[in-house]
């Protein structure tokens, strides 16, 4: 007589199981694949097409003495182009550590391995103050939120943003290719305020973003002005007259051109 083992079947059931997970194939690091619209920290992944990389780093001007930063670096696509273009520097701020590896690994297909770097971190909580070239795509809501902290960077950083905006700071230029809208800000100098000029007269700005408008005191007139800002370059009209020039700090200086000819003009800061 034979006797059937009740634990049998169980056993059975368990060993077929360990078998099929043995023979399952195992998703590694190097298996990973981003899908178009998965979900990341504060927005979904849509890459941005080549054809924009390339027009977004034209914008911006960049050359050999540049530090990029791309904020939200996804596969690193814009940080690889960037290094490539021979920037000093380039890195990608990416809060999914596999689309950080990916980066590294599509970096390192690329040539650039030594070159494009990737940090595996929050955008918000990371320093890029070293930055003089900023590329993004996030939502606009996000933009804004990382604007004070752009606007405090060196004039003359400039910003590409492919798609947003930010909000009421105006793009200094936009382009569009096959469909895509890319934005170009450039950091402009901080000069609002009272500026003392040679001979008595006070100029007073107000400045919003890149715009500004005031007035110039002398000889007991008012003068309207208004003019822009291009990050240290500045250019108002006055009277008639053009006045173009350079903000150093507490100082800007720089050509006046009238019916009469050109002459030199200058300012300093009002002490508060």
């Amino acid at each position: 007589m034979h006797y059937l083992n009740p634990l049998a079947p169980r056993l059975l059931t368990v060993l077929l199981a360990a078998a099929s997970f043995a023979c399952a194939p195992v998703t590694t690091a190097q298996d990973y694949t981003p899908t178009v619209g998965q979900e990341g920290k504060d927005v979904i992944w849509v890459p941005t097409p080549q054809s924009l990389v390339d027009k977004m780093l034209d914008m911006a001007k960049l050359t050999s003495k540049d530090i990029h930063y791309d904020l939200g670096s996804g596969d690193g696509r814009t940080v690889i182009t960037a290094a490539k273009r021979g920037a000093a520097e380039a890195y990608g701020v990416e809060f999914n550590p596999d689309m950080v590896k990916l980066s590294e690994r599509n970096a390192a297909k690329e040539g650039v391995a030594g070159k494009a770097k990737f940090i595996n971190g929050d955008i918000f909580e990371t320093d890029f103050s070293r930055a003089t070239v900023i590329t993004l795509y996030l939502l606009p809501s996000l933009n804004v939120k990382l604007r004070p902290t752009i606007l405090k960077m060196k004039p003359g950083t400039r910003v590409v943003s492919h798609a947003f905006s930010m909000d009421d700071w105006q793009a200094d230029e936009t382009a569009t290719v096959e469909g895509r809208t890319a934005y170009l800000w450039i950091v402009p100098a901080q000069v609002n305020g009272r500026w003392q000029m040679p001979g008595g007269g006070e100029l007073t700005l107000k400045q919003s973003y890149q715009m500004i408008s005031g007035v110039l005191r002398q000889g007991g007139k008012d003068s309207i002005l208004k003019g822009q800002l291009s990050g240290e370059r500045i250019t108002f009209a006055l009277d008639g007259r053009e006045f173009s020039g350079q903000v150093s700090g507490n100082a800007m200086q720089g050509t006046v051109k009238d019916p009469a000819g050109e002459s030199k003009w200058s300012a300093t800061r009002a002490a508060k």
